[in-house]
């Protein structure tokens, strides 16, 4: 069982200006009520930016819950995107959130609401990504901050940080799935239906993000099978060969359609595999190894450290459902 969050207020920015959607997303995750949630759900409040009245894309009017005061009694800061990459952040803005994180609160940016966290200095020495839009003028404008390209996200414990404005959804659910695990975020995935779940390591783009009607089904053919013989080798000429293709159309292809090799797909789609498994079961990790291809427990140990800076039962301890 996941413990109660010590401070379950959740506080959106909300500016003139401001990003209709990234906002919504903040809205809809943090802020909706959900009574099957239990009592310990987050609560949620909107705090202005500036003063007067706001306005959002689209003609949207806002009206918020109380100014930056709001920051000091925040768990949660989302910054859903910002006026522009080239946009002043007010002075007070960043002392507030200097002064919440300094308290120990979260803060979430979702796409351009990176370079608010940047310019408050909450990303000096540290890991960022955004809208790969935006990525070059990150660095340039903040060269203290080591922006990582082409992911959908980075948890950087107490400060975390999206790509484009649907990477904001996945950011989210992971901290849902950190707060209150699994189930949890799998059943705000459904009410949004969307998957429930997008490494934050995956491409922010691919080069042709639908592939050809034919190939297409293919490929969806062949995912369906993998994910059923995770545990089996699989070699490149044998997997184009079931796909109906040669062996230098089938690496293209399928390049195209994931962003990625058969390698790495399979990897992260083992490592996946396994998390589920340390959540709810009570596999050994040699069982879970041979269950998902790695062969061995000290295999899956590399890997999986690797990929999400935990050990499998430093992960299992802290998510596994009793």
């Amino acid at each position: 069982m996941h413990q109660p969050l010590t401070n379950p207020l959740v506080v959106a920015l909300a500016y003139d200006g401001l990003c209709t959607f990234e906002f919504g997303v903040a809205v809809e995750i943090f802020g909706l009520p959900r009574p099957e949630m239990g009592p310990q759900w987050y609560r949620f409040a909107v705090a202005s930016v500036d003063d007067g009245p706001l306005r959002a894309t689209g003609g949207v009017k806002i009206m918020t819950d109380g100014g930056l005061e709001l920051l000091a009694q925040a768990g949660t800061i989302v910054i859903p995107g910002w006026r522009g990459s080239e946009a002043p952040v007010p002075q007070a803005l960043c002392d507030a959130l200097q002064q919440a994180h300094g308290r120990g609160c979260r803060i979430i940016s979702i796409c351009s609401g990176v370079f608010v966290l940047a310019a408050s200095g909450l990303l000096n020495g540290r890991k960022a990504t955004t809208h790969w839009r935006y990525l070059d003028a990150l660095a340039r404008r903040y060269p203290q901050t080591d922006v990582v390209p082409d992911v959908l996200y980075l948890d950087q414990g107490d400060v975390l940080t999206s790509a484009g404005s649907a990477a904001g959804i996945d950011l989210c659910l992971h901290l849902v799935r950190r707060d209150f695990g699994r189930e949890a975020a799998n059943s705000v995935a459904r009410r949004l239906v969307v998957q429930p779940h997008r490494d934050g390591g995956q491409t922010q783009h691919l080069e042709r993000p639908v592939p050809r009607a034919r190939e297409s089904q293919r490929l969806g053919l062949l995912f369906d099978f993998l994910h059923q013989q995770l545990a089996h080798n699989h070699t490149v000429a044998a997997l184009a060969e079931k796909a109906g293709m040669s062996p230098r159309t089938f690496l293209r292809r399928f390049q195209e359609a994931t962003g990625t090799t058969p390698g790495r797909w399979l990897l992260n789609e083992r490592l996946l595999r396994a998390r589920e498994l340390l959540e709810t079961t009570r596999f050994s990790l040699e069982q879970i190894a041979g269950e998902v291809g790695f062969g061995s427990a000290t295999t899956l140990r590399y890997h999986f450290q690797r990929q999400f800076a935990l050990s499998p039962m430093g992960y299992r301890k802290r998510f596994a459902a009793r």
